[in-house]
């Protein structure tokens, strides 16, 4: 691929065919003692010319801390617009886009408890997953038995920034390995406190039983601009990984996408999206 290092201007320009954007709610267990249901709620990108009759690959994408799943798609409606210029001009492939949440509520988007990011991996699983792919059109086809989730893993993306980086290794990663084949971990691996060699294990750990079960991994899109306070753990994490692990190839399902000066902020998020699905959903 050849990245570029700032948006390319074509890519915020108005598209004429717009995809659609709409809210989707679900419901969700907290799985604590009382076992109480949650009303949740996530945003859904929809391609232009979305069509029933036709299966869609999917990214579950999420946010950072402290915001919810309006960040990616209404907090930055330019987001919308790169989507549909790269569908519009065959950068990418047509997808479905879901922006969920790891909190609970408006009231835990302000705790800074990371177990949020591990503990996501029950909701993903037994309720996100299986009420956006029994109503939306993805190569699950409805099916939404662990047994056929496990089947079209291959059409199914999870990529994050910053907490939501995190979230990428811990819930969809790490615990969920048999539903996804495609990863971005945009911004960080395990945050400023974390165990750098624990990560590297787990990352090892989750490829080789991976492969011993017959599931590949597609691709792991790390990216990080060099001057993101995240950078320097989340590089060496990788890199450890990488020279430790015999089923992490560099440019084979692997790369590291690093932005030059680039900062925790949005436009460098956008640009790794941007990269991201030229690679997502390329080997099947």
């Amino acid at each position: 691929m050849n990245y570029v290092y700032e948006m390319p201007k074509e890519m915020l320009t108005e598209c004429t065919n717009k995809g659609t954007v709409e809210l989707f709610e679900y419901t969700s267990e907290t799985y604590d003692d009382s076992h109480r249901k949650l009303n949740k709620r996530a945003y859904v990108y929809l391609p232009y010319g979305y069509d029933k009759s036709q299966s869609y690959n999917i990214l579950y994408l999420l946010h950072g801390g402290g915001f919810m799943q309006e960040w990616w798609l209404k907090m930055f409606p330019d987001t919308v617009t790169i989507l549909d210029n790269m569908m519009a001009k065959g950068i990418c492939k047509p997808c479905i886009i879901v922006t969920p949440t790891f909190y609970h509520d408006e009231e835990s988007k302000n705790t800074h408890d990371e177990g949020i990011c591990e503990n996501f991996r029950y909701e993903l699983r037994n309720d996100l997953i299986p009420a956006v792919e029994s109503h939306y059109s993805s190569y699950a086809k409805g099916d939404v038995t662990e047994e056929n989730l496990i089947k079209t893993r291959n059409h199914r993306a999870f990529a994050g920034l910053s907490l939501g980086s995190m979230t990428t290794y811990r819930a969809a990663f790490y615990n969920n390995f048999d539903l996804f084949s495609y990863y971005g971990p945009f911004s960080g691996c395990c945050g400023p406190f974390g165990d750098h060699d624990l990560e590297v294990e787990r990352i090892c750990k989750t490829l080789a039983e991976g492969h011993d079960k017959g599931l590949v991994l597609d691709y792991m899109f790390c990216a990080n601009g060099d001057k993101d306070i995240a950078f320097e753990e989340h590089k060496e994490i990788m890199e450890r990984a990488l020279a430790q692990s015999p089923y992490l190839k560099k440019d084979v399902n692997y790369d590291f996408f690093i932005i030059p000066g680039g900062v925790h902020d949005m436009k460098a998020w956008q640009l790794h999206l941007y990269h991201a699905l030229q690679v997502f959903f390329t080997k099947h």
